[in-house]
């Protein structure tokens, strides 16, 4: 094909040039090391401000059209005060923070920095946390008093600011994980997933909702967006659903649910757990370990949840003879399984997480090649491509935390969240169960507008000190803070998961909200749950462990079961409000709570069975064998 030198092609070929520039200058200093904190941090900043002001235009009316002056001028504007900190490299570390007064080229530059940011965030992410940012902002300068030389100073000259913590994980960790979740899908690991779990359980009651449970998790482990998760699982998920009888928004609602839950699924989570490992000083590879019966037990929620809706509306699933088969689909692509396998390997090996995933992304390609199947991907546009998508799907995380550091950098110079803390502590007057409810309500009500990793942050910051202060141990009030950051996204009003996901099944929004709150009601408890029981974290001995975790498995289901209506035969008003008890006497910790909640079940179960015997006595053939 013969290249037409327009300016959209020439800005097109500059795009790639960034983008596969971008993921290798990431790849190699993982490899060798990577330098000082500003240059590293400054450089994986400066490619994520060229790239947005190159690829975004000011409206989305304007998509697709090539820059503008104007985004040219924001583009210099932009990058010229993270140069200005390389070129003056010697005099920005030798400086003292808050002692030596800033110059006039600093504070400008440093001005300019922040409104760049902010609009580069607005042009990938929506105006939400620009806005959040700005509040902040003037917080720190009218109502704190802090004088505008020593924010400039906290938020453009040190590392507690926009290069602070935030942006480092952007950096060394979340670039490389995004860039293995495109490799995976330039080499066609979505469709393995999605064939694995359409053999697996396409052909049990509501097949086709336990095929969108089962690929969305899997799906999860290599992206960790929930509409990313809906956008490439939905569109085989969602109709198939709709075919066999469930209706478009309760399939909008399962999609949704499901492709939420990516961010929570270990081994490769979302972006926030990286952030989370970050300040809590522990290895990735903890996290996982904190994360992995919760999520388990949010996705047994959602499968059984899909199962008893299925079986009180008589869906069955789709015939065994339109599926493809487990040993087909293994030998011809079961080896794309490899790189998620090598990061898991190189990681419990005790090799850092980004090495683990650099060793994942390395592998995608060569593994491709390994089968005639998927060998078809191996071609070097296609390695460019990967490369080129990576950084693209980063610069929304990128700018996300580079804004998150002006939020930090604001709340650690005036001390806010100390006076949060006291707030949220006064106004819970110690009761730890009002505490977590104001912080449940604060990050489902901040991850509305913002994606999952700044608004677990601002969590961080802000209300996370005040429920450890209420004696919670750190581990179970991140990952509190984390589970209703993401939680946001199937939450109404403002539910981007399911917006995407019923814009698939051609559904009502609002029924579609309130079918994912239903089928994910256990996502919403689980974060409880391991509060008031560690053991739910992998925290204790073995035996608590094991006996939490049945207890709380089989809550999940009754929960399930309660608010679908089904558990061996469709349920009464009765029944399902005692299913619904017995579920949280069965996740609160405590054997009398335990107790209680199986002779709430054994009353359901017995009444269920009898009235099926009563039934079967009644049928015509009963009566003609008597």
């Amino acid at each position: 094909m013969k290249f037409e030198l327009t300016h959209a092609n020439v800005v097109r070929v500059v795009i790639g040039i960034l983008g596969v520039s971008m993921a290798l200058y990431h790849m190699w200093l993982i490899w060798v090391g990577a330098p000082e904190a500003i240059l590293f941090r400054g450089t994986h900043l400066l490619f994520a401000l060229a790239l947005t002001f190159l690829i975004y235009r000011r409206t989305t009316a304007q998509a697709g059209q090539p820059p503008t002056l104007l985004d040219y001028a924001l583009l210099i504007l932009a990058t010229a005060p993270v140069i200005h900190l390389f070129v003056n490299y010697d005099y920005v570390v030798n400086r003292i923070y808050y002692v030596d007064d800033l110059t006039t080229a600093d504070m400008l530059l440093g001005t300019v920095l922040i409104v760049m940011i902010l609009e580069a965030t607005r042009r990938v992410i929506g105006p939400a946390l620009p806005i959040t940012a700005l509040v902040f902002l003037a917080y720190g300068l009218f109502i704190a008093g802090v004088e505008p030389m020593r924010l400039l100073d906290q938020l453009y000259m040190t590392t507690e600011g926009i290069f602070g913590i935030p942006l480092s994980v952007s950096a060394a960790y979340v670039l490389i994980f995004v860039m293995f979740g495109s490799f995976m899908e330039r080499t066609g690991t979505g469709q393995l997933f999605m064939d694995f779990a359409m053999s697996l359980t396409g052909h049990t009651a509501g097949g086709p909702g336990k095929v969108s449970v089962f690929s969305s998790s899997l799906f999860g482990t290599i992206s960790g967006s929930a509409v990313a998760n809906v956008m490439v699982d939905g569109p085989i998920a969602i109709p198939l659903m709709k075919r066999t009888g469930f209706r478009p928004h309760f399939a909008a609602g399962v999609e949704a649910v499901a492709s939420t839950g990516g961010q929570i699924m270990p081994p490769i989570m979302g972006a926030a757990a990286f952030v989370m490992a970050e300040f809590l000083q522990v290895g990735y590879g903890q996290v996982i370990i904190w994360a992995l019966i919760p999520a388990f037990l949010y996705y047994v929620a959602c499968f059984f949840a899909v199962h008893f809706e299925a079986k009180r509306h008589g869906i069955m699933g789709v015939p065994r003879s339109e599926l493809p088969r487990m040993g087909q689909v293994l030998s011809q692509r079961g080896h794309l399984f490899i790189p998620v396998l090598t990061i898991l390997a190189v990681m419990y090996s005790g090799y850092s997480a980004p090495l683990a995933a650099l060793a994942g992304t390395l592998a995608c390609f060569p593994v491709a090649f390994l089968r005639a199947s998927t060998r078809d991907s191996v071609r070097l546009m296609n390695i460019i491509e990967a490369m080129i998508d990576g950084a693209r799907n980063a610069l929304g995380i990128a700018l996300a935390c580079a804004s998150a550091g002006i939020i930090i950098g604001v709340v650690t110079l005036t001390g806010l969240g100390i006076v949060f803390t006291q707030v949220v502590v006064g106004l819970a007057q110690d009761t730890l169960l009002l505490a977590l409810i104001l912080t449940m309500v604060a990050g489902i009500v901040l991850g509305m507008g913002m994606p999952t990793t700044p608004a677990y942050i601002i969590m961080t910051a802000l209300l996370v000190p005040a429920i450890i202060k209420l004696g919670v141990i750190p581990p179970a009030a991140h990952m509190f803070a984390f589970y209703f950051a993401i939680l946001s996204a199937i939450t109404p009003p403002v539910a981007l998961a399911v917006f995407a996901a019923a814009g698939l099944a051609k559904a009502d929004l609002w029924a579609s909200g309130w079918a994912a709150v239903r089928i994910g009601a256990a996502g919403f408890i689980v974060p409880f749950m391991f509060i008031y029981e560690p053991a739910l974290l992998m925290i204790g001995d073995w035996s608590t462990i094991l006996w939490s975790f049945g207890t709380a498995a089989i809550g999940c289901i009754l929960l399930a079961a309660g608010l679908h209506g089904y558990l061996l035969r469709p349920s009464t008003l009765w029944q399902s409000v005692l299913l619904v008890a017995a579920a949280f006497c069965l996740v609160k910790p405590g054997l009398e709570t335990d107790i209680a909640g199986a002779a709430l079940t054994g009353i359901v179960v017995v009444s269920q069975l009898l009235a099926g015997r009563r039934q079967e006595s009644g049928s015509p053939v009963a009566g003609q064998g008597r």
